[in-house]
């Protein structure tokens, strides 16, 4: 008898990424009938989605089974996959302590959600409720369930949670490969589709060995358009990057300037200047989506109701520090919300290709088994995989340049003692953790980095293992 393949997303209160997400799924033929079960713990959000699915599914005129379940273990239940979006603490109060308590420090961030004093809170605040989700999905899952997850940060989450169980595995998604081929491939004025690339390394530091044109290497084009100074305002970290290790890294400037010791120092504005580093940004584009979500709630119940204009109008009226992209970004999502486009997200492309056999390439986080040489075995790495019947299949990478490789080690430190904070309940691996981060050492000495992991533990502590305490 046919059952149709079961898929939840978990966070399905990210009403937008929600959206956009089934979009993708419903538009492959052989996902049309799936069954998708909306999870969150916020029952507002998660009857909007429910209501969104519902009238995409109309839209694309698709007949699929729809539920909301606000039960995780009934959800998750006999389920195929998992696609993880949560956030756990959310903006307030989380984010907001984890950027404004190092400020008393001295310590200025970007991003905060995957290294830094930042990203280890998160890790370690994250970790542990996916791990609990891991047990479920163990014991009420599908005999073959794959979980999808694009929870930052992503290589902590990937390394603790591939650590942890061998039966569920779990493939760390995100979109910095594809997004910034784009963006080189705009740079140089040549097609996206005609760019040929491979790319390796670890979550937001990956970097394209090989950047190719119809077979011309495109790395001369890259570093002429450098010196020629018509490089993006934004993106002035990362060209630095390339000019110093050769090769041209994955994540954004704004995030890449905190994973190293070199672009953010409380005494040198100049610094912050020249590279156009926008410190606060996270807790910027949180305020600009807590101005926009109104709207765009409206916008989803009553479609053509509300405009770009009158959005970017409010955003501005409130003054947010937050890089020009962000708002126009904020303000065109509402016309984007009446269109059915396919994504970049590899999310629906890895379940088609495991449902039907029909092969894909896609870039996943996944642990090292001997897949990059020179970095250390069993760390979570991100390399190109062959998807299929199969499942997610890693390819073997062999060694990164040495100056790569030593440079994500830096960052591989930190990671690992995240996860070994958790699995081994070790409070003292979080100072280690701290003391380590490349970034938080450059600004802070030890008796300072103490202090400050014990007052963001005290600021966190509900939503912390008592373990730590």
């Amino acid at each position: 008898m046919y059952s149709p393949v079961k898929i939840v997303l978990i966070g399905a209160g990210s009403t937008v990424f929600t959206r956009n997400l089934l979009g993708d799924i419903w538009s492959l033929p052989a996902l049309a009938d799936s069954h998708v079960v909306l999870h969150d713990i916020d029952q507002h959000r998660l009857d909007l989605s429910l209501a969104v699915a519902n009238r995409l599914a109309q839209t694309l005129n698709v007949h699929p089974i729809i539920e909301a379940q606000s039960n995780r273990q009934r959800a998750i239940e006999g389920a195929d996959f998992v696609i993880n979006t949560i956030q756990v603490g959310g903006y307030r109060p989380a984010t907001v302590a984890d950027f404004e308590i190092p400020k008393k420090y001295g310590l200025r961030q970007t991003i905060a959600d995957t290294l830094g004093i930042g990203g280890i809170m998160r890790g370690l605040r994250t970790i542990p409720v996916m791990l609990d989700m891991l047990k479920d999905m163990e014991s009420l899952g599908g005999d073959r369930l794959t979980h999808l997850n694009y929870v930052n940060p992503m290589a902590m989450i990937t390394w603790a949670l591939n650590a942890e169980s061998t039966r569920v595995p779990t493939i760390g998604l995100c979109h910095s490969v594809q997004y910034t081929a784009k963006e080189l491939a705009k740079d140089l004025d040549i097609p996206y589709e005609e760019i040929d690339y491979q790319c390796a390394g670890i979550n937001h530091m990956a970097f394209y060995t090989r950047f190719e044109h119809q077979g011309q290497d495109l790395y001369p084009k890259l570093r002429a358009l450098q010196a020629s100074g018509q490089i993006p305002d934004w993106n002035r970290v990362r060209y630095s990057v390339m000019e110093n290790f050769g090769y041209f890294v994955t994540e954004s400037s704004e995030h890449f300037a905190e994973y190293v010791p070199w672009f953010i120092k409380p005494e040198r504005q100049d610094l912050l200047q020249e590279y156009n580093i926008p410190l606060d940004e996270y807790p910027g584009r949180c305020q600009v989506y807590e101005t926009a979500w109104p709207f765009i709630e409206r916008e989803l119940q009553q479609p053509g109701s509300q405009s770009p204009a009158q959005l970017e109008a409010a955003l501005r009226n409130k003054n947010i520090h937050v890089m020009e992209r962000e708002i126009k970004n904020a303000a065109h999502m509402l016309t984007g919300l009446s269109k059915v486009q396919r994504s970049v997200e590899y999310g629906s492309v890895i379940i088609n290709s495991i449902v039907t056999g029909e092969s894909s390439v896609i870039y996943g986080n996944v642990l090292n088994d001997r897949l990059i040489d020179n970095l250390p075995q069993g760390c979570a790495v991100e390399v190109p995989c062959l998807v299929n019947r199969n499942g997610v299949q890693p390819t073997k990478v062999n060694n990164l340049p040495p100056q790569l490789a030593a440079l994500m080690r830096t960052n591989i430190g930190v990671q690992e003692l995240v996860v070994e904070a958790v699995r081994q309940r070790s409070r003292d691996h979080i100072y280690h953790a701290a003391m380590l981060d490349p970034h938080t050492a450059s600004v802070l000495d030890v008796k300072q980095i103490r202090a400050l992991v014990d007052e963001l533990m005290e600021a966190h502590k509900d939503l912390m293992p008592d373990y730590f305490y």
